[in-house]
């Protein structure tokens, strides 16, 4: 029995000994419970730690985000879904408000679930990756059904980037965005620095090995 529960631990360590392996980088989620996160506006019971991973339960949701603030930098991360699963990384976010539109939201999406193909489809910067609402990813990079997806974001002044298992599916300036409408309805593009966070909407999904390095 004691060989069993250090095997458990053991693997349930491992994201985080790989986070702390990759030069600069510093583990966001120590894999035991949801310390240095805070949970704004949560749904039931918001999101809870098992197994080593974070989870939003179908039943939860709400916005968990850090409770320092990032400016420039590149998170990386681990994410799965199931049908019908919608999630999303808020970046440069403030702890209130709609962090989609008062900062950015780089989507989460099973993207190829049936619900999002009916008579009101997905618009293209809807998709995984995009910035929401602004700008649109290349699509069909989704890995389905509970198998886990590698994601890297990067954010460096104006310039985002995102790559979903070993693909660049956006890669933008935010400086490029003139129309008066879309800065007005999306402020959070001028944002220099806000929270990092999952933005749940009561779908099941799963976050761990979330590391960032952050940038000069």
């Amino acid at each position: 029995m004691t060989t069993r529960r250090a095997l458990l631990a053991a693997l349930a360590a491992a994201p985080v000994a790989l986070a702390q392996k990759e030069p600069g980088f510093t583990p966001l989620f120590n894999g035991k419970d949801l310390d240095g996160w805070t949970l704004v506006h949560g749904r039931g019971p918001g999101y809870v730690v098992t197994d080593g991973v974070i989870q939003c339960p179908q039943e939860g949701g709400g916005n968990l985000f850090t409770v320092k603030e990032y400016s420039d930098f590149v998170l990386r991360l681990e994410w799965r879904v199931w049908e019908g699963s919608n999630n999303g990384v808020g970046i440069r976010a403030p702890l209130e408000g709609d962090a989609a539109y008062v900062g950015m939201e780089i989507q989460v999406l099973d993207e190829e679930s049936a619900m999002y193909h009916g008579k009101n489809p997905i618009k293209p910067e809807q998709y995984t990756g995009s910035v929401y609402g602004v700008f649109a990813a290349k699509h069909g990079f989704v890995k389905r059904n509970g198998v886990w997806n590698s994601e890297e974001i990067m954010a460096k002044d104006t310039n985002i980037k995102v790559t979903l298992n070993g693909t660049v599916i956006t890669d933008v300036d935010l400086a490029t965005v003139k129309d008066p409408e879309v800065l007005k309805k999306h402020p959070g593009l001028l944002r220099k620095s806000g929270h990092i966070g999952f933005l749940g909407h009561g779908t099941k999904v799963e976050f761990r090995n979330i590391r960032i390095k952050t940038l000069a």
